[in-house]
């Protein structure tokens, strides 16, 4: 049983988590801001290849642990299937993270607002998150298309939603959400389905142009479109000069 000490300690960590997070954030937001984008992923990228090291080496001091060789230290030990369904819980929680700011901001300020802030949100993190992928796994910029097929799959959206690929052409290809966690949940609600268009229009097209600027996209459905009961959202990517 933890004392009322430790149980102190233990939320001042956890906040200490929540305020780390949100200052850096905050550094990323501000630097788009006074720098452009893709300065600010540029830096991202060195601050956060510093970043990760120097918190795994730190956290591992702290807890009596050997990080020598960097974060994975953190996790060493944790075999394939907890290690699997420690990221699937990552991705689920940064999902939930997405909805409990939407509805934050759509409870002060009201649904337009709330989009508006959505969408800026995606044309940050979408690019950010392609960079990501791309350094994390080595893939050459200007990959195309078989690039991006194979990005899209390591989204954290990829391990949350129930996604295909069909269609495929040299050209271009379909890439479509069979299950959407997000209006899944809406349905079992009884609720109307989240009218996402402008935020996948912003998330999809900057996802694909940092993998490859040569891509276009099209939304061919996404919500308030109709679309089928067999998927949610359909977007088609065509390589070729704009």
């Amino acid at each position: 049983m933890h004392s009322k000490d430790s149980e102190a300690l233990v939320a001042m960590i956890v906040d200490a988590v929540r305020r780390s997070a949100v200052h850096y954030g905050l550094w990323f937001a501000e630097a788009v801001h006074q720098l452009g984008l893709e300065k600010a992923l540029e830096a991202e990228r060195e601050a956060g290849d510093r970043a990760a090291p120097i918190l795994a080496a730190r956290i591992a001091k702290a807890l009596g642990m050997d990080a020598s060789d960097g974060p994975a230290a953190l996790l060493r030990g944790l075999d394939q299937e907890r290690l699997s369904a420690l990221l699937d819980a990552l991705c689920v929680n940064w999902l939930a993270l997405d909805g409990v700011w939407f509805q934050a901001v759509e409870g002060l300020a009201g649904m337009d607002d709330a989009k508006r802030v959505n969408d800026t949100c995606w044309s940050r993190f979408a690019p950010l998150e392609a960079r990501r992928i791309m350094a994390m796994h080595g893939f050459p910029r200007d990959g195309g298309l078989e690039t991006l097929k194979t990005a899209l799959g390591l989204r954290l959206y990829s391990r949350v939603n129930e996604y295909e690929i069909v269609e495929e052409t040299p050209d271009s290809f379909v890439f479509r959400i069979r299950q959407c966690r997000v209006q899944a949940a809406r349905t079992r609600k009884g609720l109307a389905e989240y009218p996402c268009k402008t935020g996948g229009l912003v998330e999809y097209r900057t996802f694909a142009q940092a993998v490859d600027p040569r891509i276009r996209t099209h939304c061919l459905a996404c919500p308030p479109d109709p679309h089928p009961a067999e998927w949610c959202c359909a977007w088609r990517f065509e390589l070729g000069e704009w």
